[in-house]
């Protein structure tokens, strides 16, 4: 399976960004990709939540699940959508950050919802509360395809190795992190972090990701940090797309899963124990 990791610096406009998706995902096929992968908040980022609330729709109304949907079933391909923000009708008004997985058919294959919320201080003046705006999910999801089965995480639930194996065990050959990494948090650990989920796992992580400055009508904007990985079974970096917005193609050999899980094979391993 030829894979494609597309990297975006969105805005918090949906209806300006997407198109420039649309294209991407046009010029990854163009190139031979069969499964093509778009960041966290494809639909857009925004620190203000008056304005996320007047841009965002439901899941049945939104435009950018319409459009990525279409597009996928004109492609044939197989379409992660990394997540969008999306309206719900939760009691308190919070948000989904919702990951879909879209058949070449168009069909919603499986959704996830981002369990692990980004709530940190990360320096004096970089502070997130996303908890206070979007409300987590609660399930894990590996869903089955005729390529792989795809375990599905959002960014800060990279931090959460638990989850990971979980997927592993459950049938993921494939776990998707699509992200919008914080540009501090991202050059120190994302690398890191990416790696140690792929060999944790012996499965292939493939994470599409926000680069760049992203400016907002408020006049503020936040920075992320960039560099879609592909990571192998093994732990090796296979593809790193830089800091600049475009696509980046990678090939996915699942024999390796095999491979790497039967050299070390820690997923057959578990043990228990008491304490702390």
């Amino acid at each position: 399976m030829r894979a494609a990791l597309v990297q975006l610096t969105v805005t918090d406009d949906p209806a300006t960004n997407l198109p420039v998706t649309v294209g991407y995902i046009r010029q990854a096929v163009g190139r031979g990709a069969g499964f093509v992968l778009t960041p966290e908040l494809t639909n857009g980022l925004s620190s203000s939540r008056a304005h996320q609330r007047t841009v965002f729709h439901h899941e049945e109304d939104d435009p950018t699940l319409a459009a990525l949907r279409a597009e996928a079933k004109a492609a044939g391909i197989w379409l992660l959508i990394g997540s969008l923000g999306l309206l719900t009708h939760d009691a308190d008004g919070r948000f989904a950050n919702r990951s879909f997985l879209i058949a070449p058919d168009g069909r919603v294959a499986a959704r996830y919802d981002k369990i692990h919320m980004f709530d940190v201080n990360v320096s004096a003046t970089e502070v997130y509360r996303e908890s206070e705006g979007y409300r987590p999910g609660t399930k894990a999801v590996v869903a089955e395809t005729p390529f792989a089965g795809i375990g599905m995480t959002v960014c800060y639930d990279v931090r959460f190795p638990a989850l990971y194996r979980r997927l592993a065990q459950g049938g993921a050959q494939v776990i998707t992190v699509p992200a919008a990494f914080n540009h501090i948090t991202g050059a120190a650990h994302w690398e890191t972090l990416l790696r140690a989920r792929a060999i944790e796992t012996g499965c292939f992580v493939l994470a599409p990701a926000q680069t760049g400055f992203h400016p907002e009508t408020n006049g503020k904007g936040r920075r992320t940090h960039g560099h879609s990985l592909a990571i192998a079974p093994w732990g090796e970096v296979l593809a790193d797309a830089g800091v600049e917005p475009g696509v980046t193609l990678v090939e996915l050999y699942l024999a390796e899963v095999d491979k790497a899980r039967g050299r070390v094979p820690s997923l057959t391993h578990d043990r228990g124990f008491d304490g702390p």
